[in-house]
């Protein structure tokens, strides 16, 4: 999410990265369902370079910059992201990926086609956003049965 008291250089660097990311997925064929359902079925695997590149230049910077910087470019801290292992990690994995084999769309690829012109993949991110929606409300619910519970 942007912040909100972000510098207006900061807000413009924001817009060019995912300028760039965008024209990133275009360019690699992310954006057509197509390329992605032949990837997943190993008819083509020329995705398989670009999800290897971006998954190992993340992992080094994500890894390797709050080591070699003290604060990130724009200020503020680095954040640690806490991940753990659990049912609720593994199924959600799961979900997606059965969701992205069914349509060969993953959410950042869908908002580039839909700026690409591919307004077919509305149907998609309807899905997506309905799906997210959902997954809020059942953790509502998870959270309000859990803190009920509690003081029982």
């Amino acid at each position: 999410m942007m912040n909100r008291n972000a510098s207006l250089p900061g807000q413009l660097l924001t817009l060019l990265s995912g300028t760039i990311f965008g024209f990133g997925l275009a360019w690699a064929t992310m954006i057509r369902p197509e390329s992605v359902v032949n990837f997943l079925t190993f008819n083509d695997l020329g995705l398989l370079l670009v999800l290897g590149s971006a998954t190992t230049l993340n992992l080094l910077v994500i890894q390797l910059l709050p080591r070699v910087r003290k604060q990130p470019l724009l200020g503020g801290e680095f954040e640690k992201r806490p991940f753990t292992l659990d049912r609720s990690s593994l199924l959600g994995g799961a979900l997606f990926g059965v969701g992205w084999g069914i349509c060969g769309v993953c959410p950042g690829p869908a908002l580039t086609g839909i700026g690409a012109g591919n307004v077919d993949l509305l149907i998609a991110l309807a899905g997506i956003f309905a799906g997210a929606w959902l997954h809020g409300l059942w953790a509502n619910r998870r959270m309000t049965k859990k803190g009920i519970e509690q003081f029982v």
